[in-house]
């Protein structure tokens, strides 16, 4: 199963399932697995930091990151990094907030994978 999740819930997360990070830099304390492959770019993240376009970081997300990857290559990629374990892909956003996990489920699940956020059961 993949996950995702923030920071913020590591702690709370299942020891049998395997965070990996997908952003550009991770917190310092951070010392786990990371998959830059599925970050976002510098050059447009910085500018949706200042201007807060959704629209503008979604188009560069999808055309600079996604389509750049293969959907099978990357799971495959983040199954082989976590040893076959479950995943929870990590990043810094609340789950309402916007933020390219969320992105990168809907592209996975596009491609038939079963991606959902993770809540402590």
């Amino acid at each position: 199963m993949i996950y995702t999740t923030y920071f913020a819930k590591l702690k709370s997360l299942s020891k049998d399932i395997v965070p990996i990070s997908i952003c550009g830099k991770a917190p310092i304390w951070y010392s786990g697995i990371q998959y830059k492959k599925l970050a976002p770019k510098y050059d447009f993240f910085m500018q949706w930091k200042e201007n807060h376009d959704n629209d503008y970081y979604i188009s560069c997300f999808n055309n600079q990151v996604l389509s750049e990857l293969n959907p099978v290559q990357v799971v495959n990629d983040l199954i082989a990094m976590a040893a076959g374990r479950d995943i929870a892909l990590v990043c810094y956003e609340k789950p309402e907030d916007f933020c390219h996990r969320h992105l990168v489920a809907d592209w996975l699940r596009k491609y038939g994978y079963n991606i959902k956020e993770w809540n402590k059961r």
